[in-house]
């Protein structure tokens, strides 16, 4: 009797355990393709190899969204992808793309993005999950990532570090404030239109 009992039990967690394992593959998948397609609106800037791209606002949305290592498994995922010679990269002078995209100028930025994704949703589930710590969180994930980007730049390129900050810093501070508070505003409200209709 029991073993009849235990059968349809362990089915039924299988069956579950496999629905959740497709239901994060999918959410994965997804969420690699958001920060591509966000990744191909971009606007080259003369001064700098670093474009203007919405890829940044994405990373901070899913680092919102999604739980930590959820969000750190879809940017690690998508930098798999543009290593394997996907076009998810944001185009850019060197017309590179793969690995030598990820060993590029703007190579830092995108290491930075699983890291990031995932400070950010550590931060948001333990601050009270409110607009201000959205904010917040998502500014903190932003400056991890343009201070990688700036680190790796340096690095990359013998540059001092006043002119890094010129180049690969503050041309970007006005877009990622906009960037920060349309993520922190989209989460805010997806979590509350969820939480209202529960």
């Amino acid at each position: 009797m029991q073993k009849e009992i235990s059968t349809p039990i362990t089915s039924w967690a299988a069956a579950t355990s496999a629905s959740a394992w497709l239901r994060s593959a999918g959410i994965v998948v997804a969420g690699s393709a958001l920060v591509a397609v966000c990744a191909r609106l971009a606007l080259p800037l003369w001064f700098t190899p670093v474009p203007l791209t919405l890829q940044p606002m994405a990373v901070l949305l899913l680092g919102l969204l999604l739980p930590p290592r959820l969000a750190a498994a879809t940017l690690g995922t998508y930098l798999a992808e543009g290593a394997l010679g996907l076009p998810v990269f944001a185009p850019g002078p060197a017309l590179s793309g793969g690995l030598a995209h990820l060993l590029g100028p703007t190579g830092g930025y995108l290491v930075a993005y699983p890291a990031a994704a995932m400070l950010i949703s550590i931060l948001w589930r333990r601050g009270g999950r409110g607009f201000s710590m959205a904010l917040i969180s998502a500014a903190a994930g932003n400056l991890l990532i343009l201070m990688s980007g700036a680190l790796w730049l340096a690095a990359l390129s013998h540059t001092p570090a006043r002119t890094v900050l010129t180049l690969a810093v503050l041309p970007f501070l006005p877009g990622d404030a906009l960037k920060v508070a349309a993520a922190a505003a989209l989460a805010s409200g997806f979590r509350r239109l969820r939480h209202g209709t529960q």
